[in-house]
């Protein structure tokens, strides 16, 4: 199957993680319907990770996110892109609930994990979860 339509959606706010959350399993069970591609464990890793992106760069910067999400045949593609420079840091993550895990998940149930930096600044994480 081609590249489905893309999701793009700009996000700001305390509610950031929670609208790319419903509008990405809208628009995954949207474009998947037909064909039934999306095993539900796929979508709940897509949306694991897309929570995790777009609440760092929400958080850890200062004008928000974009988040483009796309089903392909093999898997779903997730680009989120933020008006930083710094790229993420694994750090120790905090069992008392204090954050840490992020990029941690993100490493390890995605594949294809990228950082793009932008001439005019900012960056883009770009991760594929695997259908």
């Amino acid at each position: 199957m081609p590249l489905q339509l893309m999701l793009h959606l700009d996000l700001h706010g305390r509610s950031a993680a929670t609208q790319a959350r419903r509008a990405a399993r809208a628009h995954l069970a949207g474009t998947a319907a037909d064909d039934e591609l999306l095993p539900p464990l796929a979508l709940d890793t897509a949306l694991l990770l897309i929570s995790e992106l777009v609440t760092n760069a929400v958080r850890h910067t200062s004008g928000g996110c974009i988040l483009e999400v796309s089903l392909t045949s093999d898997g779903i593609d997730i680009e989120v892109t933020d008006t930083s420079d710094a790229e993420p840091e694994a750090r120790r993550p905090d069992r008392r609930g204090e954050g840490g895990w992020g990029w941690h998940l993100v490493n390890r149930l995605g594949t294809d994990v990228g950082i793009r930096h932008h001439a005019v600044g900012g960056k883009t994480i770009h991760v594929r979860v695997p259908c």
